[in-house]
């Protein structure tokens, strides 16, 4: 790979890559995305018309099976280079904006759009380098992209173009993990504390392992999603795959308490497909009366993870202390308490609608539900009860 010319890279990377740690952190939901957005088109704007210079490091990682490339692994060659430092800094500044700095080092990477355009690419096709706007994908007029000369061209927001098209984007997996991680770590420091249900085989079994400890050695009730499908939702084509999790809530079962956990579900990454995860989301001993909602969120672009964190505990609070007697009311105080979740959710974090996906409301313990619709119709499940028992010695 030639060596990268950084002079002007520099200076008009610097806006992207300056704002300090305590800028960021005081600012609100829209503003944060609108910060990751720009820094985004820069760095989209930055590497188009240095494509030449990449040309081969893309082509060499870039695959069928292969479509994205981060940008450490990019940058690699040049590791001092201020062009690369830059970058990096942009990288930092995102993961502040986000609240995930404590849980991963990396965010940004390449993507390349559709594995249609792989072919055409590397046979010698000129690419767009894009990002994808801010706000609520409905109010998108078009996408904007950079050819290798740094022109601008607008693209049509759900039509998969038909030249390739590199996106400056966040690795949506790694986000959804440490994301979750930083709402765990926050709800902890706040006196809520929050189990974290990671998808990961062995990161469950050391949960279980665990659970029956600290039960000596008693049975764990649990419910499993064993099938969940999502309706066919029209995306943009730029978004990518999507990044689903779980916020379920309740009430403690030994204290006028909120419970709420929180639940990484990475293999939903399409609308319109059936998936057979197998994955243990609640934990009954944690939930009063065996009963608790299930909320289904996509990640946003914007999402400040330790804000969100703090807005789920405030508000589950407030509704439990404006009920005197919870007993007298018993699991219909639940609804209540995710009703003004919901409520709180786009005006309170989130910028984009669509990140509230459905809701599940009283699901209970050793209850099987087959094709279950949630509320809105959008996330159709099928959940069963799951009792563990000890490993016998």
């Amino acid at each position: 790979m030639n060596k990268i010319t950084p002079t002007c890279l520099l200076l008009s990377l610097v806006l992207a890559g300056c704002q300090s740690d305590d800028t960021t952190s005081h600012q609100s939901p829209s503003q944060n995305a609108d910060t990751i957005t720009q820094q985004k088109q820069k760095l989209a704007k930055q590497l188009s018309e240095n494509y030449t210079d990449i040309e081969q490091t893309l082509k060499s990682q870039i695959s069928d099976q292969k479509l994205t490339i981060s940008l450490s692994t990019l940058l690699a060659e040049e590791p001092q280079s201020p062009f690369t430092q830059q970058m990096q800094k942009t990288d930092t500044n995102i993961r502040t904006v986000k609240g995930v700095s404590n849980f991963t080092n990396e965010l940004l990477e390449l993507r390349l759009a559709d594995t249609s355009m792989v072919q055409e690419w590397k046979e010698g096709q000129s690419p767009l380098f894009a990002f994808e706007p801010t706000g609520d994908d409905e109010s998108w007029q078009y996408i904007e992209a950079y050819d290798v000369y740094g022109q601008l061209h607008q693209l049509d927001v759900y039509q998969i173009p038909e030249v390739p098209v590199f996106v400056v984007d966040n690795n949506s997996a790694k986000e959804l993990k440490a994301g979750l991680q930083a709402m765990q770590a926050e709800m902890n420091k706040l006196g809520q504390p929050a189990a974290l249900h990671s998808y990961d085989e062995n990161t469950q079994q050391a949960q279980l392992k665990s659970s029956t400890r600290s039960l000596s050695a008693a049975p764990i009730s649990t419910t499993v999603i064993k099938k969940i499908r999502l309706s066919d939702d029209e995306e943009p084509w730029i978004s990518g795959k999507a990044e689903v999790y779980a916020i379920v809530t309740g009430v403690n079962p030994s204290r006028d308490e909120p419970t709420i956990d929180l639940v990484e579900m990475p293999y939903l990454d399409y609308d319109n497909k059936d998936y057979y995860p197998n994955q243990v989301v609640i934990h009954w001993s944690r939930y009063r009366w065996g009963a608790a909602d299930m909320i289904l969120m996509e990640q946003d672009d914007g999402t400040d993870y330790k804000e969100l964190a703090k807005l789920l505990v405030q508000v589950a609070e407030e509704v439990l202390k404006m009920i005197p007697d919870p007993e007298v009311q018993a699991y219909a105080v639940i609804p209540q308490i995710t009703g003004k979740i919901i409520e709180a959710i786009p005006d309170g974090v989130l910028v984009n609608d669509d990140d509230f996906v459905d809701v599940y409301y009283t699901l209970l313990q050793d209850t099987s539900y087959v094709d279950h619709p949630a509320a809105s119709g959008n996330a159709v499940a099928t959940l069963e009860p799951l009792t563990i028992s000890p490993t016998r010695p």
